[in-house]
């Protein structure tokens, strides 16, 4: 069936299950995941819920009401930030001092945090921070709160870092193939976001990695199966959202199947409609039934979805003709950062949001020139080209989502309680034991696995100093005696040689490999080691395709981060605390075969009790 026909069909579905609710006395909507169009409506005419949102549009100007699309970011710890170095660079980005300048100035809508950006120094700060910013929104304008924003997807896209709970990220949790570990890493996550007043996380990453030479995705994918990333995809946006902070599906419609990273290009996606349908679409219609706070659009071209090439960020037919009105999504839909190569190569920066908002997207993503895209949306609705009346449909999905999720009635957070939510022993606890079913035993040849304790000598390199150093430490604590060698990413000749001298008088080596594939180094100095005859463990610490780049490896790990949870986890199946869990959540092609699998779906090594 096409994406056509199968959007009539569902269509039909959901007016027969708003049926059902009603013959049996359901209230309006009740039927429905909160997420569809049905759910949606019914926020805006069920009572006090409604009036809240109707009663905030009704009394906003042109100009506040445009505000509530921009998500940006401003530079400092602070929302007064007056740090000299941070006020310089917010005069450069966007003209003001600080963030609650910003906030007051545009009538933003939304606030994104970085690292980069001093958002993250300590929970306590975060907090406050947050705390600040929505005093700000509170105290201006509309009288709106924010959505406060981040990335943290874990793994590879991680903000807020340690003392924060971690996680190894979406395909480690494909390994361990348990929708209940993706429920728990989302509900842990989103309850430490909210707790120092981040109400809204730009994942999960609902991609399906089905090309392995994905540059952008990868490890950020659950899974190259459809069914498998739709479960785990639908399983962490209930635990974000059954902690208060609303989860963002992305990329639609499928960033999965491209060797071309839209930060820097633009890519093409060559799917068939059929294949669409296969392939891309199941994690997201899985993630509208979940009830999907908002859905976040990928900056790519899509031909048999839209054969204009118009980026699907701007395309009508697959922003509305698609998500809206043929999956029945009416949530919000944020762009990605309108900064990325991939959306600003087709259209000017002053075009790019008026663009987008008439294919049917609702929130703005760090344009870069937010001064220049927030008067070019105000001179379209003064010109005609856009109409008042659109803009108010995306205010009010805004509006509607924020009311939801509790963001309207509560905006700040409990200062008293953060240090206490955020990284606390029960978090960190579920987070090992999720994370000890996710290591994958790849090879074993002769059965070195598991290592003896007893003070077995191990060598740790082929990765950074910090990197070698948490799994020499790790290997340590469980009865080894590890020692790190730092190399580049890349091994030199030199790197090569050191590594090959100090494993002279090692029990075992430990090689850490990263994108192998694009770092033939790295297969080079596996190469070099095996042939000392010193016994040698790989340990893939991103992608899991690296063993595909050095085949004649006897004993090989998958991690899938190279975070200290995952490493921590690594250690205790290399002397056998636990045993290795997991499976692979793709297919490992050969490299001199792409079509060929040198591992399939699937595939994992256990110990024998």
């Amino acid at each position: 069936m096409s994406v056509r026909g199968c959007g009539a069909l569902r269509r039909s579905m959901v007016a027969a299950t708003a049926a059902i609710g009603l013959l049996l006395g359901l209230p309006q909507g009740a039927a429905a995941g909160p997420g569809s169009a049905q759910d949606s409506q019914g926020g805006r005419d069920g009572g006090d819920k409604g009036r809240w949102v109707e009663g905030r549009l009704d009394a906003m100007t042109l100009e506040e009401k445009v505000g509530q699309l921009f998500v940006t970011y401003a530079y400092g710890e602070t929302a007064e930030d007056t740090d000299a170095d941070d006020v310089a660079r917010n005069r450069t980005w966007l003209g003001v001092d600080n963030g609650l300048q910003a906030v007051k100035k545009y009538h933003l809508g939304g606030v994104i945090y970085f690292a980069w950006t001093d958002s993250f120094q300590n929970p306590g700060q975060v907090a406050d921070l947050s705390d600040g910013l929505q005093r700000a929104a509170l105290g201006s304008g509309a009288q709106v709160p924010l959505l406060i924003s981040t990335d943290q997807e874990h793994g590879r896209v991680v903000r807020f870092g340690p003392p924060a709970t971690q996680f190894p990220g979406s395909m480690a949790l494909g390994a361990s193939g348990r929708p209940k570990d993706a429920y728990k890493a989302g509900r842990i996550s989103g309850t430490e976001l909210r707790a120092v007043g981040i109400n809204q996380d730009y994942a999960p990453v609902a991609d399906v990695n089905v090309n392995p030479m994905n540059p952008v995705i990868g490890v950020r994918s659950f899974s190259s199966d459809p069914q498998l990333a739709a479960d785990l995809t639908a399983a962490q946006v209930r635990g974000y959202q059954k902690a208060g902070t609303v989860a963002t599906a992305k990329h639609f419609p499928g960033h999965g199947d491209t060797d071309v990273d839209s930060h820097t290009d633009l890519p093409v996606i060559t799917h068939t409609e059929e294949e669409w349908e296969r392939l891309d679409a199941p994690p997201f219609r899985a993630a509208i039934d979940a009830g999907v706070g908002s859905i976040m659009t990928a900056h790519l071209q899509f031909p048999s979805l839209d054969p204009s090439g118009t980026p699907a960020t701007l395309s009508k037919p697959i922003m509305t003709g698609l998500l809206r009105e043929e999956m029945g999504y009416d949530g919000v839909v944020v762009t990605d950062s309108l900064a990325m190569a991939g959306v600003r190569k087709t259209y000017p920066d002053a075009e790019v949001p008026v663009r987008a908002l008439q294919a049917g997207v609702d929130m703005l993503l760090m344009p870069p020139n937010l001064d220049l895209a927030y008067r070019s949306v105000l001179a379209a609705v003064a010109s005609g080209e856009l109409t008042e009346d659109r803009v108010d449909t995306s205010v009010r999905r805004i509006l509607t989502l924020k009311q939801k999720q509790g963001i309207a009635d509560d905006p700040y957070t409990d200062r008293a309680a953060v240090d206490s939510v955020v990284g606390n022993a029960r978090h960190l606890e579920e987070a090992r034991t999720i994370t000890d079913r996710t290591t994958t035993l790849i090879k074993n040849d002769g059965g070195l696995l598991p290592l003896t304790a007893d003070g077995n000598r191990v060598l740790v390199t082929g990765s950074t100093a910090a990197v070698t150093q948490t799994l020499a430490g790790a290997v340590t604590a469980q009865g080894g005696t590890g020692t790190a060698l730092a190399t580049a990413a890349n091994p030199t000749t030199a790197d090569i040689a050191t590594a090959v001298t100090a494993a002279a008088g090692q029990d075992t080596v430990v090689v850490l490999t990263n994108s192998a594939r694009t770092n033939p180094g790295q297969a080079t100095l596996v190469q070099a080691l095996t042939a000392t005859g010193t016994p040698v463990v790989t340990i893939s610490v991103g992608v899991p395709y690296d063993i595909a780049s050095y085949p004649q490896a006897g004993v090989h790990l998958a991690a899938y981060s190279n975070n200290a949870i995952a490493l921590e986890s690594a250690a205790r199946v290399l002397f056998g605390k636990v045993s290795p869990r997991g499976s692979l959540p793709v297919s490992i092609p050969r490299a001199d075969a792409p079509g060929t699998a040198l591992f399939p779906f699937g595939h994992g090594l256990t110990y024998k009790n």
